[in-house]
């Protein structure tokens, strides 16, 4: 049997962090489904469309790996896909809580979904998106926290 999983997020913008915990997925199961939310209560930066197309060519060298956008629960977008997986990055221990109580509440809304969590790289273990943001709109350099494929257009939006 084939194994396909999402591995969720907001991704505003993609960053390298992102892009080690897609790699090591796709090295480990079979169909990767990045699943890029749509969560406008985070206001982001750029538009779901933007960030899937961001996402596309960063990472295009992975044959099995998917993106797309959702809207509403993760647990009913999994259900409907037919993935009884989650993949999630952790960086820090304070990641771990919030993550923990999103799984818990996966699994209660869809018993049949697990949550795999991979520990961050220690090399981007500091690296976030709003970290990205806040870096790039005071004009700091950004190219070794993004992928180069895409730096220059998330510069461009940032600055």
């Amino acid at each position: 049997m084939k194994t396909k999983v999402i591995c969720p997020g907001s991704f505003d913008p993609v960053t390298i962090g992102h892009i080690d915990i897609i790699s090591r997925a796709s090295g480990m199961f079979d169909h990767v489904i990045v699943a890029v939310l749509n969560n406008l209560v985070k206001n982001p930066s750029f538009t779901t469309d933007e960030r899937i197309a961001l996402l596309k060519q960063a990472t295009k060298e992975f044959d099995n790996v998917e993106i797309v956008g959702f809207d509403g629960l993760l647990a009913d977008y999994a259900k409907k896909r037919g993935v009884n997986v989650i993949v999630k990055g952790l960086r820090a221990v304070s990641d771990f809580e919030y993550e923990f109580q999103q799984a818990l509440t996966n699994k209660k809304l869809n018993p049949e979904l697990e949550t795999v969590f991979l520990t961050s790289n220690a090399e981007y273990m500091y690296l976030s998106s709003s970290m990205v943001k806040q870096v790039a709109s005071l004009g700091g350099d950004i190219s070794s926290f993004v992928p180069q494929c895409v730096h220059d257009i998330i510069i461009e939006r940032l600055k």
